[in-house]
């Protein structure tokens, strides 16, 4: 019998037989057992050794300093265990002396956060498959980001850049994004789609990353999908406090997060700055907390920077354009935690043939007031 089927077997049909015939139920930890092989059905990695299945299933948690991957330095990516998808990059890592690895940002959509049933801490889960990472905390100051996520080395397997396994990993990840952002029209009344941008970089080269808000994100994240070396766009919640929000708290308009898209791509074939270029001509940056008909703090324009080189090219882009005439308010700040939104956000556009609706404007070769910058000034193109 396949496993998935022995194991439902078990969960489902066994305690209803043996209930008829009279005989004890089956124990609890033959359906733990039952649970932890339903879990790790089809995963392309080994099977889980007693000790991490304890940490992913169980949740429990290895004891301080003693993690395989604490120390590690090595540049590479670090998978999930369990399902090997893509949780962190090692670039992302850096040193808190809490005992545990720590991670100031995961991979775009990789983590899902759970506040424990207490209130007290949030725990970080595997957002494929479910397995217990660890827990995330913020505002404790330990980098730009303010933000910690306090991960297991259990349940983590590290694969070192460039290596087989880090390829695959990745090329897991593109596929899966694929899946969830089908090509091809949406109905009678939907504009054509191309093929997902996640599939032009499998190979690993997806390594650098943007995040900008610019009213509503279904029209970012349409534009950006249609750039050359993007590989994904993800559209979510960020620059506010409150952990986890859904799309009816935001709209609400109190938790300070604005609508915006996390960009991946890959920086030989598209850098940071024409990325940002594009970000300033798909929307209108003077225009104050809204875009169009939408009003609100949530639609505001604003670039969250990653580190000190994006900072200095979002000031220069934006210097740029008010020596051109435009009066932008786009806020410039540092990344903070980013909050995937609901699955039917994403790929709005792609899906539906609605929600693109971000005009382009040549806002670098064309002043506030309609006359072109003269040939040979100004910023170069990239």
């Amino acid at each position: 019998m396949h496993t998935f089927a022995r194991a439902f077997f078990l969960l489902v049909c066994t305690p209803l037989l043996l209930l008829c015939l009279g005989l004890p139920p089956v124990t609890g930890e033959a359906l733990a057992a039952a649970k932890e092989t339903v879990m790790q059905k089809n995963y392309p990695m080994p099977p889980l050794s007693g000790l991490e299945a304890d940490v992913l299933l169980r949740k429990a948690t290895e004891a301080p300093y003693t993690g395989e991957y604490l120390n590690n330095h090595a540049a590479g990516t670090y998978i999930c265990r369990q399902c090997g998808m893509p949780l962190y990059h090692s670039d992302d890592k850096f040193e808190s002396g809490c005992g545990w690895p720590s991670f100031d940002k995961e991979v775009a959509g990789a983590v899902r956060r759970v506040p424990d049933a207490d209130g007290r801490r949030v725990e970080i889960t595997c957002a494929n498959c479910g397995g217990h990472l660890g827990h995330v905390f913020e505002g404790e100051g330990f980098t730009e980001r303010n933000t910690r996520h306090c991960v297991n080395s259990l349940s983590m397997k590290f694969a070192p850049a460039g290596s087989d396994e880090e390829k695959a990993a990745l090329t897991r990840l593109a596929n899966k994004a694929s899946a969830v952002s089908p090509s091809g029209t949406a109905g009678s009344g939907a504009a054509a789609t191309t093929p997902s941008a996640t599939q032009t970089s499998a190979a690993g080269g997806c390594t650098a990353t943007a995040v900008v808000a610019g009213g509503c994100f279904w029209g970012v994240e349409d534009a950006f999908q249609k750039i050359a070396g993007v590989c994904e766009a993800v559209s979510g919640y960020t620059g506010g406090h409150t952990v986890n929000p859904s799309y009816e708290d935001v709209c609400r308009g109190d938790t300070g997060h604005a609508e915006a898209v996390l960009v991946r791509f890959d920086p030989t074939r598209v850098s940071y700055e024409q990325i940002l270029r594009r970000f300033f001509e798909i929307h209108d940056p003077t225009q104050l907390n809204r875009q169009g008909p939408d009003w609100g703090e949530q639609y505001r324009s604003a670039v969250f920077y990653e580190n000190a080189e994006q900072k200095a090219v979002a000031q220069k882009l934006v210097a740029r354009l008010k020596e051109l005439g435009y009066k932008v308010v786009t806020q410039i700040e540092p990344a903070g935690p980013f909050y995937a939104a609901e699955d039917y956000h994403q790929d709005f556009t792609r899906r539906t043939g609605r929600g693109a609706c971000h005009m382009s404007v040549p806002r670098f070769s064309q002043r506030a007031d309609g006359t072109p910058v003269e040939s040979g000034s100004g910023l170069k193109k990239p």
